[in-house]
């Protein structure tokens, strides 16, 4: 494969489009990545110095570089303005209202910046689309840890012998909510370009989450069941928990079909013992609750099968007969394991300015079966001058005094 294949036109299909993105942290950065990955011309503005996140854990041990900004602000640009002034104020302001069918377009998560509002924007440009990215729809402050603790996801999670709640790592509701921007953003884009008007859309953190609890049928259960049981490493509804191998790996074994059951009963040969249950319990296994109304006792049955045999006989096996498995990995091994596959996996390396070959990653998306190249991110107002004076066209020479007035930072 060459090395710019997954660099072509048609794999950036948003190349033209120019974003203004002013956010900070997961929500709206993790969708102004993937518009930067898919061609758009993406401007994060932060204030000089840096927004809260620029120094976010984790960080690199060579440089003190934050690995976590620098890859949710992968193939953007970066200006730096100082906000508190009415110089840069109307610079950012000038950015989001530029004319012409590609711009025009602006991604934000700020609270209390009147004149970034869309009613003051709309005054400058009448199709102007705007994504304003919320904690709570009514304005309150939230993060994706506490929302997650308001739907009530902490308190179905863990092993069932623990009481208090039980937190995830994974900022699932913020980079949903990054997606979710992003359709909005494409959505008002295709209502412009057939309508010419532009959009005022808002996305609260918090109701993405609750909608998403909602969409599994979790609100609904609660409402008609009260509270679920934690089930541990259980499926929720179907078979699947971990089992130990004889030299102390775990793995994740799952049936959630008739077919994956019956792959998992025929290869470790308990096909006789679970008809037998069956038939004493005047069940049907093939049937998924009947499956997860007995996975304890499933669980045990087969428990001594996965204890017999080495992680490597494990994988040959269940690999052989199509069952639906993984190992647990930690997240060491997991890089380590990904560096043994040939490139051409969503995993690649990349050359970050500032701290040097960092695991990165592909766009998800592949066009045509290729995945897209990523961008490095920029440093820290590495763009503002060749963005204020070819993107809004001033003069060098003005740059220079908005450097001197200290209205904009960055490299010179």
């Amino acid at each position: 494969m060459s090395d710019d294949i997954g660099d072509l036109p048609s794999h950036r299909p948003l190349q033209g489009l120019r974003v203004l993105e002013c956010s900070s942290f997961v929500a709206g950065p993790s969708g102004c990545m993937t518009l930067a990955t898919m061609g758009a011309d993406v401007i994060r503005v932060d204030p000089i110095g840096g927004a809260a996140d620029h120094g976010r854990w984790p960080v690199s041990n060579r440089t003190g570089e934050s690995l976590y900004w620098s890859a949710l602000n992968r193939g953007k640009r970066s200006v730096c303005v100082d906000l508190r002034q009415p110089e840069g104020r109307e610079l950012v302001v000038s950015l989001a209202t530029l004319p012409g069918p590609d711009a025009g377009v602006i991604v934000d998560n700020n609270v209390g910046r009147p004149w970034l509002a869309y009613d003051a924007l709309v005054q400058r440009r009448s199709d102007l689309i705007q994504v304003h990215i919320q904690g709570h729809p009514d304005g309150r402050p939230a993060v994706d840890y506490t929302v997650n603790a308001e739907v009530g996801v902490p308190d179905i999670t863990g092993p069932a012998s623990v009481a208090e709640p039980v937190n995830h790592v994974l900022p699932a509701w913020d980079l949903l909510t990054g997606m979710t921007a992003v359709t909005a953003l494409l959505s008002a884009l295709r209502r412009r370009d057939r309508t010419g008007e532009g959009s005022f859309l808002s996305l609260a953190l918090a109701d993405v989450a609750l909608a998403g609890v909602a969409s599994l049928g979790w609100l609904a259960e609660a409402a008609e069941r009260g509270d679920r049981p934690r089930h541990g490493n259980h499926v929720y509804g179907s078979f699947g928990v971990d089992f130990a191998t004889l030299d102390h790996h775990r793995v994740m074994v799952v049936a959630l079909t008739s077919r994956q059951w019956k792959n998992l009963r025929d290869v470790t040969k308990t096909d006789r013992v679970f008809r037998a249950l069956e038939e004493a319990l005047q069940v049907d296994l093939a049937v998924e609750t009947d499956r997860y109304q007995l996975r304890e006792t499933i669980a045990a049955v087969l428990r001594p099968w996965f204890a017999a045999r080495t992680v490597d006989e494990v994988t040959q096996e269940l690999d052989a007969a199509q069952v639906l498995w993984s190992r647990y990995r930690t997240m060491a091994e997991a890089v380590k394991e990904l560096a043994k596959v040939p490139d051409g996996t969503v995993v690649t390396q990349l050359e970050q300015p500032g701290i040097g070959v960092v695991t990165s990653a592909r766009s998800p998306i592949r066009s045509h079966g290729v995945y897209t190249e990523p961008r490095a991110a920029p440093r820290l107002g590495e763009n503002t001058d060749e963005v204020l004076t070819a993107v809004l066209g001033l003069d060098p020479h003005e740059v220079s005094r908005l450097h001197d007035r200290g209205v904009i930072g960055g490299e010179r």
